[in-house]
C-alpha cells in the first residue's frame, strides 16, 4: 500500500500509482480557497461578478479580480490573483494581435482555449508550477454571448452559468435551480449577486462585490457602480424570495 502522496507530490511531472498529479490537485485546492466568482450568460449578454476581500483603507473603486481583455471580453478569477494577471496579459496580447493580423475581434472560445493550453503546459514541465487560479472568460461574439472556464489542469468548458472559488458548490446548486436563459441581463445581475450572497451565507459587504456586464447590442464591457450594487443588494436582502 502506498501512502496518499508517498513523495509523488514533490515533482510536477510524475504521476502517482493511482494516476494523480498532486501538484495540479493542490493548485485546484487553491482555487477552492479563493473568493467566489460567477459568470452568467443570457440572450441579452453576459454577467461577471466576484467578491473581493478589501481592506479598510484600500481603494474600493479599483477591481483586482475583474479584467477587461477587449471591448467584448472580460475575465474574472478565483484563486491566486497574481497568476490571473499573467494569464490576462497573455489574453490581451492575443486579442490585440488578432486585431492587427485579421482586423477583427478575437473569439471568446479562442481566448479560453489559448489560456487553457498555457495552463496545461505548466503541468508537464519540470522547474515550473501550475497556475493556482481558475478563470471565467465571458464575452459576446457578434450577437452570441458565451461563458467559458479554465482551471489549473488546462481544462476549458463552456457554461450557461457557473460559479468558481469558495462556496461555489452552494452557488452552482442555486444557479441550477434558478437560472433561465430567457432572463433579462438585469435579472442575471441580480442572480449573480444572489449567488455571492448564498456562498457567503448572507455575510457579504456590498463594497466588496464587483460586477461587469457585456450586452449583445453594444458589445462593450461596463462595470456597475458601487451605488447601483448597494441598492440592488439591499433590495435583494429585503425581498422574501431571496
Amino acid at each position: 500500500m502506498f501512502a496518499q502522496s508517498a513523495g509523488y507530490d514533490r515533482a510536477l511531472t510524475i504521476f502517482s500509482p493511482d494516476g494523480r498529479l498532486y501538484q495540479v490537485e493542490y493548485a485546484i485546492e487553491t482555487v477552492k480557497r479563493g473568493t467566489i466568482a460567477v459568470g452568467i450568460k443570457v440572450k441579452e449578454g453576459v454577467v461577471l461578478a466576484v467578491e473581493e476581500r478589501i481592506k479598510k483603507l484600500q481603494d474600493q473603486e479599483m477591481s483586482i479580480k475583474i479584467f477587461q481583455v477587449d471591448d467584448h471580453i472580460g475575465i474574472t478569477a478565483a484563486g491566486y490573483v497574481p497568476d490571473a494577471r499573467i494569464l490576462v496579459d497573455n489574453a490581451r496580447q492575443l486579442a490585440q494581435n488578432n486585431r492587427l493580423l485579421y482586423d477583427e475581434q478575437v473569439e471568446v472560445e479562442t481566448v479560453a482555449r489559448k489560456l487553457a493550453d498555457m495552463a496545461q503546459q505548466y503541468t508537464q514541465y519540470g522547474g515550473v508550477r501550475p497556475f493556482g487560479v481558475s478563470l471565467i472568460i465571458a464575452g459576446v461574439d457578434g450577437g452570441s454571448p458565451s461563458v467559458y472556464t479554465t482551471d489549473p489542469s488546462g481544462t476549458y468548458l463552456s457554461y450557461s452559468a457557473i460559479a468558481i472559488g469558495g462556496g461555489s458548490d452552494q452557488a452552482n446548486e442555486f444557479l441550477e435551480a434558478n437560472y433561465s436563459d430567457g432572463d433579462s441581463l438585469d435579472k442575471a445581475v441580480d442572480l449573480a449577486l444572489q449567488c455571492i450572497t448564498k456562498a457567503s451565507e448572507g455575510k457579504v459587504d456590498p463594497n466588496s462585490v464587483k460586477v461587469a456586464t457585456i450586452d449583445v447590442k453594444s458589445r462593450m464591457m461596463k462595470r456597475l457602480s458601487k451605488e447601483d450594487l448597494t441598492q440592488r443588494m439591499n433590495g435583494l436582502a429585503q425581498s422574501p424570495s431571496s
